[in-house]
């Protein structure tokens, strides 16, 4: 994942370069009517870190040698296609749906004669729907800014919800399907000659309780499990 966060940077960094060349000496800069066109159409791709927030089961010291539960987050990626409808000149609606690929571990620390750790690795495999209100920022040149938020639906292709779990040390954390979650971010935009192009930062929390339980110690343990994801993303436009 480091490199592509490397390859991520440095195409970011061409883009910039090529946005600098290509200006022009007018006034108004690039895509000179971009704000007043009704739609815009183009596609993203983005870098995830997705995490769980957890809430313990009360009691905890029931659970004998079991000492706490700790979420430890991994990197993903996305792919999506980018609809934007100008509500006013400065307002837009944004509708990005996409397909992001995640991982995420939760860590089991039991204690005995010695700290023993055990890992349950839970991949996702989503299909995300999000919809936002984006507020941008005037012009400056070939620059622009903007801040949004909203919210989404999520499905989780890989979800293991159905499957027959085992007792002991192989049992797997299950968890819902569904997920609708609000979200919030910003980003700059750099408008080149024939495009525009976008490097955005987006937090995305889950309102559902994902966990499904069914009598292992990994999933009595907890009370709620809800999604965490903070996403970063290049977006192209017409």
């Amino acid at each position: 994942m480091k490199t592509v966060l490397k390859y991520v940077l440095a195409l970011f960094i061409t883009l910039v370069s090529f946005h600098v060349k290509a200006q022009d000496g007018g006034q108004r800069g690039n895509l000179a009517n971009y704000y007043d066109e009704k739609l815009h159409f183009g596609f993203t791709i983005g870098v995830n870190r997705t995490n769980f927030q957890i809430q313990s089961a009360e009691h905890f010291e029931r659970f004998d040698s079991l000492k706490w539960v700790h979420s430890s987050p991994k990197f993903g990626f996305n792919l999506g296609i980018v609809s934007e409808l100008r509500l006013q000149k400065y307002i837009t609606l944004r509708f990005v749906p996409n397909l992001s690929f995640a991982e995420r571990n939760l860590e089991y620390y039991f204690e005995g004669h010695d700290t023993i750790v055990r890992k349950k690795s839970i991949e996702s495999t989503f299909i995300n729907f999000p919809l936002d209100l984006k507020l941008r920022s005037k012009r400056l040149g070939n620059f622009g800014a903007y801040l949004l938020g909203g919210g989404g639906y999520s499905l989780d292709l890989a979800s293991k919800r159905k499957v027959q779990n085992t007792s002991g040390t192989d049992a797997i954390v299950k968890l819902k399907r569904d997920d609708f979650s609000y979200e919030f971010g910003a980003g700059a935009e750099f408008y080149l000659q024939y495009f525009k192009f976008a490097i955005e930062g987006k937090l995305s929390m889950g309102t559902k309780n994902l966990l499904i339980k069914d009598n292992t110690i990994y999933s009595n343990s907890i009370d709620k499990l809800n999604s965490k994801i903070f996403l970063i993303s290049i977006t192209f436009e017409g």
